[in-house]
């Protein structure tokens, strides 16, 4: 499956956007799809995840209550919703795609599939 990410830009701390992810080639449902996110001199680190039918999810403490994840499989696309954006949510945003088709809170989410990033710039 190829991931392609949109919906980043430059938005002011508080203010709210929403990630789109779209996918290409057969079979969307069979993935659970993630997002992931990596700033400036810092290592990627997971945001959120959803399961192959959108009931499961996993979120990173630090969004958790502030973005939400879900899926659309009849359009093969998977969107991050960020509310209540902060500086520190400054990054490139990844989607990302894994074969293990449920996801859990808690439980680590690892992808096989990486799309290109797309950038978030929140300001002060």
């Amino acid at each position: 499956v190829q991931l392609q990410a949109s919906g980043g830009g430059l938005v002011q701390a508080g203010d709210s956007l929403r990630l789109s992810c779209t996918a290409s080639g057969r079979a969307f449902g069979n993935y659970a799809l993630g997002w992931f996110r990596q700033a400036p001199g810092k290592e990627r680190e997971f945001v959120a995840a959803v399961s192959w039918n959108g009931v499961g999810t996993n979120y990173a403490i630090s969004v958790k209550g502030r973005f939400t994840i879900s899926r659309d499989n009849a359009k093969n696309t998977v969107y991050l919703q960020m509310n209540s954006l902060k500086p520190e949510d400054t990054a490139v945003y990844y989607c990302a795609a894994s074969t293990v088709r449920g996801v859990v809170q808690g439980v680590t989410f690892r992808p096989q599939n990486w799309g290109h990033g797309t950038q978030v710039t929140v300001s002060s």
